[in-house]
């Protein structure tokens, strides 16, 4: 027992009448006395040695509980009777002391015999000679008798570690709550007693490792009946779930051994009769058991082990854990957490590789699962543009994924990389230069050495950059030769990536919307060009005078003839040139995009886009505000229109422009004066824009300053990793076979795209004429099927057997599975180092414990036997001592 037990059984002892104090007072000193020499007065314990007798004759209670036993000169003295009913009353009043209580909360709760009490103390401490005897011996015990806690003996076994002891109870039979002691187990994570627990025949019936202790409720037994009112455990926590949150590796694979799984909770909207039920019945209840599945889903331990592709289980099962974490917005911090869980687990796998094949094995994915045609060209990277979907910034930007990026940079030129930045400058400079004649060589052998080196991702970008510098100096001579170029290219891009994947790039909205001005602008300039030669068309057809101001002409044609200060406001060529300035705003904003492949402009990128989200959310606010004062102030003045020093709030347009520029301090206090002597509107307005300047500059703006800098420091603390994710981002935009050429070179076709397109044409008609054989063939063996019955069977046979023969792991599994094993075996030194030596010092407390008990055994045995023989000696030498004398 250890010191703790020991103290609450000391201060919960009972006190008894006056008049029996005196006469049991030496009963009392002598039970201290065997108190303090380590006698345990619940399930027996050692006896000191007695001083040497001539001739004593023992007295051992059944089972082996050994109680203290005076001596005397005397052959034989029997036991004093008020002695052992004063200890069994002083034991009797501490055991309801310690349990009594308890009943308060359990109704469950019995009297037990004595024979009960000493078999769960001797289950709870280990006394394995005293459970065996029990057990064999006595025909009245209740193996499922349970203390005051609800716990039986299988379950005290378990819960203080005695091997011994579970492995003697699980061969009883009808024993009960086996499920609930291997919850207890695992929980504690003793690895061995949960073996033993598993091999119970008991879990080979009715998918016993499967169903929760809830869903077993309606089967007509007590296999989870003590915790049924959810005091340790949840009710809806199978044992595979629980070793998966209690990361226990040995567990879970045995467990999955056994054919558990993990169900993964329906979809959050399902409405399906089980989910539906469940949530009209208690939706907490409902929500708490899909987190506790998501749980172990999310465990390293269960992914590791259960998934044949852990990388890529873990990354959708982060996207999925994310989503919810929006959509359950009570529990959004437990989702994310788990969210970021399954994101550590994926860079952890990624840590443990040692050689570029495995690299390439997890960036890559199974490439066995994918099309030929993508086998042929580059590394696909399909789970790091997963990852880049699902923002795992850290996995993609982990050093040995850049490292692999980076090599697929440079592909084809393997001198450039390690050359200086005036190298590289130089090298920008030349193909810059000599871009068109760079395009012509590669329209005439695209499979050239030139052609493969133009294919490099470094010199795309290098192209695509220069081309753009180039058209945004065109702009500033007001030339769009290249416009068509882009739109062919974006065209290009949307028809690959689709709809979706590319609306959720942001530099492709706004390469759309730059676009989109650009068309609306050219629209309207065309439109004016026609309108314009209509007019021409007119005069040269109908006035022959050549001084067109001597003529009168149409309103229509005259308006022609007017000077730009005299031009309608919604002129074409006005709104042209509007929306070009616009255009080459964007245009100019587009230099952002090719930032991040520089270490020192890509952090100040990110802030920048950082920053715009950030004032996206204020504006919701500012508006709200700015609307608010800009209304009422429009209201209180607008009967003051020519009575105020200017006009500054008489209309909703002044209104907006007055408080607008206010926010900047370009307003004026004489805003609000009125010629009248009307000091009540104008008071209130002094108060209303008081207010507003004081909410808007003092309140709203330092609470913008304060979102920018808290989203840059958030940045700047990370800036590594963020800027590693972004220059990813940039670089597998190039890695993908096409867009070679820029911009307006990519509008004349390479005989590439002819042979591509052809190819794409034959391979559409054949596989149009498979299917077309393939229904055909069907048909006639529906026709055909009995007589062929045996040759069917007999090709099955022998195609089931030859897969079988080729059914070897493929490289990527054995890749995987070599990694787990070290992410396992690093996860269980790692936990093995983090432990406290309590562990260890308590089991081997435990394996003493039996150990004593063992020995005790052994001690009896021999004293029984030392016994016989010295009365057996006595007898024989009593008769001689009569002849004696």
């Amino acid at each position: 027992m250890s010191s703790k037990s020991r103290k609450s059984k000391e201060q919960g002892r009972v006190t008894f009448p006056p008049q029996q104090e005196e006469e049991d007072e030496g009963a009392e000193e002598e039970e201290q006395q065997r108190r303090r020499r380590g006698w345990r007065g619940v399930n027996g314990g050692p006896e000191p040695p007695p001083p040497p007798q001539r001739a004593v004759k023992t007295f051992r209670e059944p089972y082996g509980y050994y109680p203290p036993q005076p001596f005397a000169s005397t052959m034989y003295i029997e036991e004093s009777p008020s002695l052992r009913r004063m200890t069994m009353m002083r034991e009797k009043g501490r055991r309801q002391a310690i349990r009594g209580p308890a009943f308060m909360f359990n109704n469950r709760g019995t009297s037990l015999t004595a024979e009960e009490e000493r078999f769960l103390d001797a289950a709870e401490y280990g006394n394995i000679p005293v459970v065996r005897k029990m057990l064999e011996e006595s025909k009245t015990l209740n193996v499922n008798c349970v203390d005051y806690m609800g716990q039986n003996a299988l379950q005290l076994a378990v819960g203080n570690e005695h091997l011994e002891v579970t492995e003697l109870l699980l061969k009883k039979e009808n024993l009960a709550r086996i499920g609930d002691a291997l919850l207890l187990a695992i929980s504690k994570g003793y690895i061995r007693i949960v073996e033993a627990i598993l091999n119970h025949p008991g879990f080979s019936v009715n998918k016993r490792l499967t169903l929760s202790p809830c869903e077993q409720e309606l089967q007509d037994d007590d296999f989870y009946s003590y915790d049924e009112d959810g005091t340790r455990f949840s009710p809806d926590i199978t044992p595979i779930i629980l070793a998966a949150h209690c990361q226990k590796y040995e567990v879970v694979h045995m467990l999955l051994m056994k054919g558990a799984r993990i169900e993964r909770p329906h979809d959050y909207f399902c409405k399906c009769n089980d989910c539906t039920e469940k949530q009209k019945h208690d939706s907490f209840s409902h929500s708490r058991s899909r987190i506790n599945a998501y749980k172990g889903l999310a465990s390293p331990a269960y992914l590791s082990l259960s998934s044949e592709d852990p990388v890529l289980t873990a990354l959708e099962l982060s996207n999925e854990l994310a989503k919810l974490a929006n959509i359950e917005k009570e529990f959004k911090n437990d989702y994310r957490k788990l969210s970021m869980q399954c994101k550590d687990f994926v860079v952890g796998v990624l840590d443990l590789c040692r050689d570029s094949e495995e690299v390439e094995a997890i960036l890559n994915g199974d490439l066995n699962s994918e099309p030929v045609e993508a086998q042929r060209h580059r590394a696909s990277l399909s789970r790091v543009k997963l990852a880049i979907k699902y923002e795992v910034k850290k996995f993609v930007a982990h050093p040995n994924c850049q490292q692999q990026l980076l090599t697929i940079w440079y592909e084809n030129l393997s001198g450039l990389r390690e050359q200086t930045i005036a190298i590289k400058c130089l090298v920008v400079l030349v193909v810059a230069l000599g871009l068109p004649f760079l395009a012509i060589g590669y329209w005439i052998a695209p499979c050239s050495r030139l052609g493969r080196i133009l294919r490099s991702p470094f010199m795309k970008f290098v192209a695509h950059a220069a081309s753009f510098i180039i058209f945004l100096g065109l702009l500033v001579f007001n030339a769009s030769d290249r416009f068509e170029g882009m739109m062919w290219s974006e065209c290009k891009e949307l028809w690959l990536e689709g709809p979706r994947e590319y609306i959720l790039q942001l530099w492709n909205v706004l390469d759309f919307g730059m676009l989109s001005i650009f068309i609306a602008a050219f629209t309207a300039r065309l439109l004016a060009f026609l309108q314009a030669t209509k007019a021409q068309q007119y005069v040269d057809n109908y006035i022959e005078e050549n001084d067109l101001s001597e003529v009168t002409l149409p309103p229509e044609i005259e308006y022609f003839t007017y000077a730009r200060d005299k031009w309608l406001p919604s002129d074409p060529q006005i709104i042209s040139e509007g929306l070009y300035a616009i255009a080459v705003v964007l245009s100019f904003s587009r230099i952002a995009y090719i930032l991040p492949a520089n270490e020192s402009f890509g952090p100040l990128q990110i802030s920048l886009g950082r920053t715009v989200k950030d004032i996206f959310k204020f504006m919701v606010l500012f508006i709200m505000v700015f609307l608010a004062f800009m209304i009422g102030m429009f209201i209180l003045y607008s009967y003051y229109l020519g009575a105020k020093l200017n006009p500054a709030f008489t209309t909703v347009e002044e209104s907006f422009k007055t408080l607008f520029w206010s926010i900047f301090g370009l307003s004026e206090v004489t805003s609000v004066v009125l010629k009248y002597d009307h000091k009540f509107i104008e008071n209130i307005g002094y108060v209303l824009y008081g207010i507003y300047n004081v909410t808007m500059v003092v309140v709203l703006l330092n609470m913008l300053i304060a979102m920018i800098n808290s989203s840059y420091q958030e940045i700047e603390d990370d800036s590594d990793v963020e800027w590693k994710f972004a220059r990813s981002k940039l670089w597998l935009s190039y890695f993908d076979d096409g867009k070679t050429l820029p911009p307006p070179f990519s509008l004349v076709p390479s005989p590439k795209s002819f042979f591509y397109f052809i190819m794409r044409i034959i391979n559409f008609s054949k596989c149009r004429r498979r299917r077309l054989q393939k229904d055909i063939e069907m048909g006639m063996g529906n026709s055909k099927s009995r007589l062929n019955l045996f040759q069917s069977n007999s090709r099955v046979f022998e195609s089931h057997s030859f897969n079988s023969i080729l059914n070897q792991p493929t490289r990527y599994q054995q890749i995987m599975k070599r990694l787990i094993k070290r992410y396992v075996l690093k996860a269980q030194v790692d936990k093995e180092n983090d432990e406290v030596n309590e562990g260890e010092l308590k089991e081997i407390k435990q394996d003493i414990s039996s150990l004593r008990y063992e020995l005790l055994e052994d001690k009896s045995q021999a004293t029984e036997e030392l016994a016989i023989l010295i009365h057996k000696l006595s007898e024989k030498l009593n008769p001689n001592m009569l002849t004696c004398e």
